[in-house]
């Protein structure tokens, strides 16, 4: 439906004279995906302050059958918080609501709005001696909103699990303008249907969180890593067994990078190798405790599983940063990775997760196929091999046309999805379906489970004006 001034002249009364931006300069970076893959166009971009607010605006558009965008920190790789380009979508942003609701220290729980950022969430449960686990690259923009719409993950998965995991309850906005409340920080809650489970990855498409209960943990004390080199993939999961094994569930991270990877980050965002020869793979473990070194002596124990590790031919080199400083520009390494990528021109980039025990073929399948497909290809695989997600990345060939090799995106979607599928596993771990991956979910799950979607959100927003074709086409 068509947007008109009067519709936006109560839109903004929804609001106060900072919640809205109007203007197309100042609206670019709302509409623009952060690697300028998807633009749109907006009328307007409404900033709430409040669930009312929120209950306000939805309850208008529903009644005038308006689209929504719903929009955390705009950090998301595959276009579900970008409008189409017809200027008939309005993006509803929750960036002002990001406030400190309650925070219960024994319950070891918070509650926030839905537009606090993750990493300024990451530092109050620090200030009180808590953790929130949650840890991605994008922290320091992405919202906790977005992160649970779209069940971020990161690299403390394997310890603390994905967002979902870390989520107690939530007041959500429904299409029609209720809202449920449903804040309680209860971890047992037997009383029917899961209805908050139902938004954690619906992607904004049912209607808008506007507030969390999440799980705080106790502090780490104490944090040790290890930098290492392994022959194999196949080495490199026989060496997370091991550090499993000996670990006392103080492992926490579990990070596969190439040395092609390495040397891109190296190259083009500096930092040192800090291995003096070069090997094909690399694994950055992390242990941590919220004991102290009088209980727990946690530098014996990564020293005695690096010993192992290297007793059992697992690892051939190694290193053991000596401080934070060191250890600072080790994670750099990893978290600069798919930022580096972007000056080696084009790059076709894939989220998967396999069983940690199909990893090895996977890289070995999807390697030798992309590659037969386009001569010259650099395969640029890495991620969490703890839980199994890889971002499995293509970099163009050297001189290659970047346009010419973007559009064979679709063609090695295919053949590493296809294998993906082969071996029992996900074409997304992290980042969602969005609108670039709409068509390879009608592909790969079945239409029972793409039905049963479509009717959930018929029940919930029955006019789908919630982020409409995200996820899967509207019918």
């Amino acid at each position: 439906m068509t947007v008109s001034p009067p519709h936006i002249e109560t839109l903004k009364s929804f609001t106060d004279n900072k919640g809205w931006i109007s203007t197309p300069e100042d609206m670019q970076v709302f509409v623009t995906e952060q690697r300028d893959k998807y633009r749109g166009t907006s009328p307007l971009i409404l900033l709430p302050k409040t669930a009312k607010e929120v209950s306000n605006i939805l309850k208008f558009c529903n009644e005038n059958q308006i689209e929504i965008v719903p929009q955390g920190g705009n950090t998301g790789l595959v276009g579900g918080g970008i409008p189409t380009g017809d200027n008939s979508q309005i993006i509803l942003n929750l960036k002002r609501m990001n406030k400190i609701v309650s925070h219960d220290r024994s319950n070891s729980t918070i509650t926030v709005g839905a537009g606090m950022i993750l990493a300024n969430l990451q530092q109050i449960a620090e200030k009180n001696e808590q953790l929130f686990p949650v840890s991605l690259a994008a922290e320091g923009s992405c919202q906790i909103g977005g992160n649970i719409a779209t069940n971020a993950g990161g690299v403390n998965v394997l310890r603390y699990g994905s967002m979902r995991d870390q989520v107690l309850g939530l007041q959500m906005v429904l299409a029609n303008g209720d809202i449920i409340d449903d804040l309680g920080g209860l971890r047992k809650d037997n009383t029917g249907y899961n209805l908050k489970a139902l938004f954690m990855g619906s992607e904004g498409t049912l209607g808008i969180i506007t507030a969390a209960t999440l799980k705080l943990y106790p502090a780490h004390r104490q944090k040790e890593t290890a930098f290492v080199a392994v022959e194999t993939p196949q080495k490199a999961v026989e060496l997370f067994s091991l550090a499993q094994k000996m670990s006392g569930d103080t492992l926490i991270a579990f990070e596969i990078m190439p040395r092609i990877g390495l040397e891109f980050v190296i190259d083009h965002m500096g930092g040192r190798d800090p291995m003096g020869d070069k090997y094909d793979w690399y694994i950055l473990i992390e242990c941590a405790s919220s004991l102290d070194e009088t209980v727990l002596d946690l530098p014996r124990l990564m020293g005695l599983m690096v010993t192992e590790g290297f007793e059992k031919d697992l690892i051939i080199d190694g290193v053991l940063p000596k401080n934070q400083k060191e250890t600072d520009e080790i994670w750099k390494l990893r978290e600069n990775l798919s930022e580096a990528q972007k000056f080696e021109g084009g790059s076709i980039k894939h989220d998967i997760s396999v069983p940690i025990s199909k990893i090895p073929e996977f890289l070995e399948k999807a390697t030798a196929a992309t590659c037969a497909e386009t001569s010259g290809l650099r395969p640029v695989p890495f991620g969490h091999i703890g839980d199994g997600n890889l971002h499995f990345n293509l970099s163009q060939p050297i001189g290659a046309d970047k346009a010419e090799f973007l559009n064979q995106w679709e063609r090695l979607n295919k053949i590493t999805h296809d294998i993906t599928a082969e071996l029992g596993g996900s074409i997304s771990a992290e980042h969602g379906i969005g609108r670039m991956k709409i068509e390879e979910l009608e592909r790969y799950k079945s239409p029972l489970q793409i039905n049963l979607m479509r009717h959930i959100k018929k029940a919930l927003d029955p006019n789908a004006i919630m982020n409409p074709n995200i996820i899967f086409r509207i019918k």
